[in-house]
C-alpha cells in the first residue's frame, strides 16, 4: 500500500512538473517576444530582467525535468550571459558566460552521440568548425583584433558542430544551434560596424534568431528520450 501511495505522488509531482514547465515555455515564448520591442522602456533595472527572463524561464523548465541538468546549465549560462552583456563594462564578462556554456554543451552533446553517423554528418561538422575560425576575419574590418573573437567563434561552432553530431540534431536541436551561429554571426558583424537593414532591422535579427535559436535546442533536448 505505501508503494502504491508513493507511485501516486510521483506521478502527481510529474504532472505537476510537466504543468510547471509547460507554464515556464509560455512565460519564455511571451517575454522572448516582446523583450525586444519594450526592452529600455521601464528603466536599467527592467530591462535587465526583461532580457534575462526568456532563457532564465527555459533554465528554470529544464531544471524541472528529471534527467536535463546539463540542459538547466547551458540554459543559465545563455541567461547570465543575456543579462552580463546588458551591464556597462560587462560586455567579456557575459561573452565568457557563453563560452562556458559552449563548453559545457560541447561536453554534454559529445557524450549523446548519434549512432549511425554518415561521412555527410562528420563534414558538416568540420565545415562548422572551419565557419568558426574564418568567421571573424570575413565579417570585421581589415587590421581589426579578431584573437577573442576567433577563440569564441570556434567554441560556437564548436558546439553547433557537436550538436548536430548528437542524437538531439533531428528534433529542433541542430536548427536551433544554426541559428544561434546566424545570431552571433550578425552581432559580431554589428560590432564591425555592417548592419543588414539598418539599426532597427538587425537588432531584430540578433535578438529573434538567437532566441529562436535557444528555445528550439530546449525543445529538442528536452523531447528526446533519454
Amino acid at each position: 500500500m505505501a508503494g502504491g501511495m508513493n507511485t501516486a505522488i510521483s506521478r502527481r509531482f510529474v504532472r505537476f512538473d510537466r504543468a510547471s514547465v509547460n507554464a515556464l515555455m509560455v512565460v519564455s515564448i511571451a517575454a522572448g517576444l516582446a523583450f525586444p520591442l519594450l526592452g529600455g522602456r521601464f528603466g536599467d533595472v527592467a530591462n535587465l530582467v526583461a532580457k534575462g527572463l526568456p532563457v532564465a524561464a527555459l533554465a528554470l523548465g529544464a531544471a524541472l525535468l528529471p534527467g536535463h541538468r546539463w540542459l538547466a546549465a547551458i540554459m543559465a549560462a545563455g541567461a547570465a550571459g543575456d543579462v552580463l552583456l546588458e551591464v556597462p563594462g560587462l560586455f567579456f564578462i557575459g561573452a565568457g558566460a557563453f563560452a562556458v556554456g559552449h563548453v559545457v554543451a560541447i561536453l554534454f552533446y559529445m557524450g549523446e552521440r548519434r549512432p549511425g553517423l554518415g561521412i555527410g554528418d562528420r563534414v558538416a561538422a568540420l565545415a562548422l568548425i572551419g565557419y568558426g575560425l574564418g568567421m571573424p576575419a570575413l565579417v570585421m574590418p581589415a587590421g581589426a583584433p579578431i584573437g577573442a573573437l576567433m577563440l569564441y567563434s570556434v567554441l560556437l561552432c564548436g558546439m553547433a558542430a557537436a550538436a548536430l553530431l548528437s542524437r538531439f540534431a533531428p528534433r529542433w536541436t541542430g536548427l536551433g544551434v544554426l541559428l544561434f551561429v546566424i545570431s552571433d554571426t550578425l552581432l559580431i558583424m554589428r560590432m564591425g560596424g555592417s548592419l543588414v537593414g539598418g539599426a532597427g532591422v538587425h537588432g531584430l535579427l540578433v535578438w529573434y534568431s538567437y532566441y529562436l535559436g535557444q528555445a528550439l535546442i530546449f525543445v529538442g533536448v528536452a523531447t528526446t528520450e533519454r
